[in-house]
C-alpha cells in the first residue's frame, strides 16, 4: 500500500488520459479529482457532454421551473463517469452554501444536493457550473496504480479549463498546460 507521503493527494488535479488509454469510459478524457485519500478517489469527467440532454431538460424533469433564462440552463449535461450514472453532481466555481458540497481546492465545489439545482433554476445559483451524471471512482490504491501504469498524467486543476474552454478542447488544453505537445507524446511516457 502506498503511503500518503509516497503519493500525495491529487484532489484539485486533472487526470489527463494518456493517448493509449483505450477504456471507452476514459479515452481522451480530463477528469477533475474532487476527493483523494487513503480510501480512494472520486472525480468527474469534464469533457464528455451528452449530445441531446441539456441542463434545462434535467431541471424540467425535476419539476424545477427556470425563472431566469440564464445561458447556463442551455448548457449540456456531462457524462461524469461510469459510477452511479443516475446521480446528478454540479461542479461549480465558488463553494456556495448548499447542503452537500465537497470543496475542490479553494475556488470550486462539487454539490450533490438538490438545493443547488433549485438555486440555478431561480437564477441564484453559481454563475459557472457543469452538471454531470455519474462520477469516476477508484478504490484504495487503484488510482495510484493506474498512474504508475502510465494511464494518466496529472496536473493541478485550472478552473479556466473547466469553465472557459470549450469541452472538445479541454483534453488538448490540459496537455498544453503541462507544456506537452501531443505529437511528441511517446507511448509509455510519464515516468522519469
Amino acid at each position: 500500500m502506498t503511503s500518503e507521503t509516497d503519493f500525495p493527494s491529487l484532489a484539485n488535479h486533472f487526470l489527463v488520459a494518456m493517448p493509449e488509454l483505450q477504456d471507452p469510459n476514459f479515452h481522451q478524457t480530463v477528469t477533475l479529482v474532487c476527493q483523494h485519500d487513503e480510501n480512494g478517489a472520486l472525480g468527474v469527467v469534464i469533457n464528455r457532454p451528452m449530445e441531446h440532454l441539456m441542463m434545462n431538460d434535467v431541471l424540467s424533469q425535476l419539476e424545477l421551473n427556470v425563472t431566469n433564462d440564464q445561458p447556463m440552463v442551455h448548457a449540456p449535461v456531462y457524462v461524469g463517469g461510469p459510477v452511479h450514472n443516475e446521480l446528478g453532481l454540479v461542479l461549480h466555481k465558488g463553494l456556495g452554501e448548499w447542503q452537500s458540497t465537497i470543496p475542490v481546492g479553494e475556488t470550486m465545489g462539487l454539490t450533490s444536493s438538490r438545493d443547488v439545482l433549485e438555486s440555478m433554476a431561480n437564477g441564484f445559483g453559481p454563475e459557472n457550473a457543469l452538471l454531470s451524471l455519474g462520477y469516476a471512482g477508484w478504490g484504495a490504491g487503484q488510482l495510484e496504480s493506474e498512474i504508475h501504469q502510465n494511464s494518466w498524467l496529472t496536473v493541478k486543476a485550472d478552473p479556466a479549463v473547466v469553465f472557459e474552454t470549450p469541452p472538445h478542447e479541454r483534453w488538448h488544453k490540459s496537455l498544453q498546460t503541462m507544456g506537452l505537445d501531443l505529437s511528441r507524446l511517446a507511448s509509455g511516457a510519464g515516468h522519469a
